[in-house]
């Protein structure tokens, strides 16, 4: 084995290769991994496993990076860093063709076209295409514009070239040179490069303008402010600096970093990502910044001459020169880069959140769906509770659980109309046909469970509800009674067990204890109501306003008789002050 940089392969007994490593030396840094001890365990475990060995020679530190890099993104081995491959991202690339056009994909060849990305914002990218749509008319057809094909008048313009979008290339209605000028502004704006362009139209629109061409001078004023307001969305950290990237690294615990780049043209950010790099064994910092670093120049395609890194890396790049800032508006920018790495870790937590709770909501609904033998999963779910004090306003109410999940907006609470007294089967029966009667009358989705707050006896009442509707056969149907938490379905006589500890009995109590305080609190204004109306609206010239008026200000009828004849008078007027007076003070 050479003492000369390269790469080494370590492969499993089956022959896959389980680790991809550089080295400055490799006979030193191979032989290391056997006559060392390792705290890792997860090394050791490698260190285990390695059947054979394969090594490759290379010139430089800078061949051995993008040779492990290459490889590691082709064998993807089990106990390598994790790297973002750029398959997934847009290019916008111009084709070589006679007429050049602009187009975007996600294979770039760079043989047949100039590709620009990869783009990691398709908001970005479309922001780019967009300007330089909307400046320069070019083409955006696939015919095969070459020299003889528009000789010979094979085609004709299209709707393109009547709304002003096209020159009409196609039958030769714009000179060739005058189209590849406007690709290669075009190719400066999608590089980032605006100020040469903008220079350019400056100076095209005084030419106009000098010749009273006014029009022409006014519509090349449209695309002066059209790029000047596009450049301006671009954060501007110092005039004075002149092109330069920044790639910066922020490590959260052992084994995750997040990476971000910028590119900076003429003093503005002109492109920014960031992106995710995984440990697996002791890599040190070097080495990650090393991998970073190189997946930052293939997303730009090369760095700038100048490189603002937080320290030296252990490679170093050809052509470029690394800057560590210690103060002004170079060490701004380094700033600005691991912002933008935090945002990212930021987000990134809270979708992994987000993740996490859909797949609980989701875990329990699957979970319920197996503890009731359903045929499909109860992603909705519907549950009814009553309230009454001795039969004094009945109300009930209906609230809505979506994948597991409370919907707010969408609970319904109800006044019970025709049952007289304390019937608490009666008012069950009629606010579960009220609900679904008007559910179907809507062409509204049913749920596919609904569970009542209640024993056998409002089971009962709500399953007549639905039969009276023609949909008992359509829901699932049980009610779980508070005393002993036992959940009854209808259809079955005997009750359904569910361990105390299950969390689909949890999850069925929260839904219970969520109808109830629903319940509750609609009949607590229900009964605040029905005190204005008994104490104070029976006074004869009293009405539902001045009573409730009179509760709001002074809190309850017994500070109301306690209130001093003044009080009164400024709050309801002189006349029905003396009414109210009179009538509780005889009361």
């Amino acid at each position: 084995m050479t003492e000369t940089p390269g790469v080494y392969k370590y492969y499993d007994e089956t022959g896959t290769i389980i680790y991809v490593g550089k080295a400055k030396n490799l006979k030193k840094r191979v032989s290391s991994y056997f006559h060392k001890n390792h705290d890792n365990a997860r090394l050791r475990l490698l260190v285990k496993r390695i059947a054979s060995i394969e090594t490759i020679s290379v010139d430089n530190e800078y061949d051995a990076l993008l040779l492990e890099n290459t490889l590691i993104k082709k064998h993807q081995p089990r106990y390598n860093i994790r790297l973002k491959d750029d398959k997934s991202y847009p290019w916008i690339c111009i084709s070589h063709e006679h007429f050049p056009r602009i187009f975007v994909t996600y294979q770039a060849d760079q043989t047949k076209n100039t590709c620009y990305g990869p783009f990691p914002s398709h908001r970005t990218m479309n922001a780019v295409l967009d300007i330089v749509r909307n400046i320069f008319p070019l083409r955006t057809c696939k015919l095969n514009l070459s020299e003889k094909n528009i000789r010979e008048k094979k085609f004709r313009v299209c709707l393109q070239y009547h709304i002003g979008k096209c020159k009409g290339p196609c039958e030769g209605l714009i000179d060739h040179q005058e189209y590849l000028e406007y690709i290669n502004s075009a190719n400066q704006i999608i590089k980032g490069e605006l100020n040469g362009v903008i220079r350019e139209l400056k100076k095209s629109m005084k030419e106009h303008s000098k010749a009273m061409e006014y029009e022409q001078a006014q519509l090349i004023k449209t695309k002066i402010d059209a790029l000047e307001n596009y450049q301006s969305r671009s954060p501007v950290v110092h005039p004075s600096l002149k092109n330069c990237d920044v790639v910066s690294m922020i490590s959260e615990g052992e084994h995750e970093h997040i990476c971000n780049y910028m590119r900076v043209i003429n003093g503005s950010v002109s492109r920014s990502h960031s992106f995710e790099i995984r440990s697996t064994l002791d890599e040190t910092t070097l080495d990650i910044f090393d991998h970073a670093l190189l997946e930052a120049k293939q997303f730009l395609q090369g760095f700038f001459k100048e490189l603002i890194v937080p320290f030296y890396p252990e490679t170093s790049f050809p052509e470029t020169k690394f800057t560590v800032p210690k103060a002004g508006h170079k060490k701004e920018l380094l700033v600005l880069s691991e912002k933008n790495a935090r945002v990212f870790l930021m987000e990134k937590k809270k979708r992994a959140m987000h993740n996490f709770e859909l797949k609980r909501q989701n875990s329990i609904v699957e979970k319920v769906q197996e503890a009731l033998s359903m045929s499909i999963p109860p992603v909705h779910i519907e549950a009814f509770d009553n309230s009454n004090i001795q039969g004094a306003y009945p109300v009930a109410a209906c609230v809505v659980f979506k994948n597991g999940k409370p919907a707010p907006s969408q609970y319904r609470h109800f006044n019970i109309k025709t049952v007289e007294g304390p019937d608490d089967y009666a008012s069950m029966e009629e606010v579960v046909y009220r609900r679904y009667k008007r559910l179907m009358d809507e062409n509204n989705s049913l749920p596919q469970l609904i569970l009542i707050d209640g024993g056998k006896g409002q089971l009962k009442s709500a399953a007549e509800s639905l039969r009276a509707l023609g949909i008992i056969d359509k829901v699932k149907l049980i009610s779980i009674a508070e005393r002993l938490e036992t959940i009854f379905t209808y259809g079955d006589s005997t009750p359904l067990y569910i361990d105390k500890k299950s969390p689909v009995l949890r999850f069925f109590q929260n839904i219970r204890d969520e109808v109830h305080r629903f319940a509750i609190t609609h009949h607590r204004k229900k009964r605040s109501t029905g005190t204005i109306k008994t104490e104070l609206t029976d006074i004869k010239g009293i009405g539902d306003k001045t009573a409730t008026a009179l509760l709001k200000h002074f809190g309850s009828v017994e500070m109301i008789k306690a209130a001093s004849k003044k009080d009164l008078e400024a709050l309801i007027g002189v006349a029905k002050a003396n009414i109210v007076r009179e009538f509780l003070n005889n009361k």
